[in-house]
């Protein structure tokens, strides 16, 4: 009998809990649903029986982030569109153009006309736990507003990009998304955005990423603002390579790689005629440089024209080098 009441009590709590959750999405989707809108791109698609361009579609989501109009999205959703539209959860389409575009971080901005729009607001992502409520929302394949709920399942994860760069600041979550849900927001128990869905690792069951609401709101920030996030650019092709036992001892190198170069770029945006084909590149500015990776994370906008001193080994040894960052297409 005790283990019958036990077992009453305990069915009773499980269902309150469940009904508190319940209530909590689909008080989350009900706040937000204006402000998720479905993206709708036209690309044009060489095709080479007909030997001329031929319309292709495609579409994601995408989430208001203004009262005027202005829309983060995916870069990889709207890559290449020759046409823009967003349809709003009233079912109203509206053109829609491409404010800027970060492939390295696949985050878009979008304009559209629309007044006193319904939007969202980034929740600070550096406050996130794992175990936190990550509510996914979106418009997939066109089909009106889905939702699906799970964790926060870690942080601080790195993404490769379209583009070859590392996203850092990536969210796991196990909430599911599917093709259609990227570019939708990624949102807590309070309806703040805390990423933007972005990736689906195929193959696998239950791994999906966002980009951080912090990094998010950076990029749409700066494309917003200028068109373009701005990052410097050395001008050189290279490998990551393992560094010998002797060239680590005979240097007092803490890092145990570097970056072989593979070629110098003659007329790149930069002035990096003292680097040569052949150097290893192990620092840059005093900190130490273990692969291609973590030299991306130091060629910030603020390297752009600036002169910085490149750590490399040249015939073994270890040789300090000025050169000058420009900018990245």
């Amino acid at each position: 009998m005790e283990n019958n009441t036990i077992l009453r009590f305990a069915s009773v709590d499980d269902t309150e809990l469940i009904d508190a959750y319940s209530r909590t999405v689909s008080g989350v989707a009900g706040r937000v649903s204006e402000a998720v809108v479905h993206v709708i791109v036209e690309k044009e698609n060489k095709d080479q029986v007909r030997r001329g361009p031929s319309p292709s579609g495609g579409s994601g989501s995408g989430f208001i982030i203004s009262s005027d109009g202005y829309i983060v999205t995916n870069h990889h959703v709207v890559e290449g569109a020759t046409k823009i539209k967003v349809a709003l959860n009233n079912g109203q389409e509206l053109s829609a153009v491409l404010r800027g575009t970060d492939p390295s971080t696949d985050i878009a901005v979008l304009k559209a006309d629309i007044s006193n729009a319904k939007s969202l607001t980034f929740a600070d992502s550096s406050h996130l736990q794992p175990g936190q409520i990550a509510i996914a929302i979106g418009n997939p394949m066109g089909l009106q507003f889905t939702v699906t709920a799970g964790v926060v399942s870690a942080l601080g994860r790195s993404l490769r990009a379209g583009n070859g760069r590392l996203i850092d600041d990536v969210i796991q979550t196990d909430a599911s998304l599917n093709p259609g849900n990227s570019g939708g927001p990624l949102l807590n128990s309070a309806g703040q955005v805390i990423g933007v869905n972005t990736a689906i690792i195929n193959g696998s069951q239950g791994l999906c990423f966002a980009v951080s609401s912090n990094l998010a709101a950076y990029v749409a920030g700066k494309l917003i603002l200028e068109g373009k996030v701005r990052r410097a650019y050395l001008g050189i092709a290279g490998s990551n390579v393992r560094l010998t036992e002797r060239m680590i001892a005979a240097n007092k190198l803490v890092n145990r790689s570097g970056i072989y170069v593979s070629e110098v770029v003659a007329d790149a945006p930069a002035l990096n005629s003292q680097l040569m084909k052949g150097d290893i590149i192990v620092g840059f500015n005093g900190k130490q440089v273990n692969g291609i990776d973590e030299l991306h994370g130091y060629l910030s906008g603020e390297m752009i024209a600036e002169y910085v001193t490149i750590t490399v080994l040249r015939g073994g040894y270890k040789k300090d080098l000025e050169v000058m960052p420009g900018e990245m297409d």
